[in-house]
C-alpha cells in the first residue's frame, strides 16, 4: 500500500487476482453444471488445472518478490554484518543457479510436449507447462532485484 493506504497492484498481482478470479468462476460453473443441469462439461476441471498451474507458479514468484516465503535465519544472524551479506549473497547466487537451471529445464520440457493436446479443451500442453518456465524466470529476476537492492543498501 502507498502513503494515502489506497491498494496500488502491479501487473504480477493484477494477473494472479484475475486467475484466482478465474479459478473460482470455472469451478462454480463446473458444479453449476454438474449437480444443477445435471450435464458435466469435460473442460472445465482441465482448465482449472492448467490455471492452477499459472497461478501456483506465479504466486511463487510473487513470493521473491514481496520477500514473504519462509526463511530460516537463526544461524546467519549469529555473524557480524559484513559476513551475513556474504552469506545472503551466495544463497541467492546459488538459488539464481538453481533457478537458471530449473528454467533451462522447463522450457525442454515444454517445447518437448508442444504438439500434444489436452483432450478437455484441446489446448497446447505446452501452454500450461510454460508456467513453470515463466515463473521461474522472474524468481531469478526478482532475486537478483533484491540481491541489487540489499548490496545498494549495504554498499558492498
Amino acid at each position: 500500500m502507498n502513503s494515502n493506504n489506497k491498494i496500488s497492484l502491479q501487473p504480477l498481482e493484477l494477473i494472479l487476482c484475475f486467475l484466482l478470479v478465474s479459478i473460482v468462476a470455472i469451478t462454480f460453473i463446473q458444479v453449476l453444471f454438474r449437480y444443477v443441469f445435471q450435464f458435466s462439461l469435460a473442460w472445465t476441471e482441465e482448465l482449472a488445472r492448467y490455471i492452477f498451474l499459472w497461478l501456483a507458479a506465479l504466486s511463487i514468484a510473487h513470493g521473491f518478490k514481496s520477500k514473504s516465503h519462509f526463511a530460516l535465519t537463526f544461524l546467519v544472524d549469529r555473524f557480524q554484518k559484513k559476513y551475513r551479506i556474504i552469506i545472503i549473497t551466495a544463497v541467492n547466487v546459488l538459488m539464481i543457479l538453481f533457478s537458471s537451471i530449473f528454467v533451462w529445464k522447463s522450457i525442454e520440457y515444454t517445447l518437448s510436449v508442444i504438439d500434444q493436446v489436452g483432450p478437455g479443451t484441446g489446448l497446447s500442453m505446452a501452454i500450461p507447462y510454460s508456467s513453470a518456465a515463466v515463473g521461474g524466470t522472474l524468481m531469478v529476476y526478482y532475486i537478483i532485484q533484491n540481491m541489487i537492492l540489499m548490496l545498494q543498501k549495504n554498499k558492498l
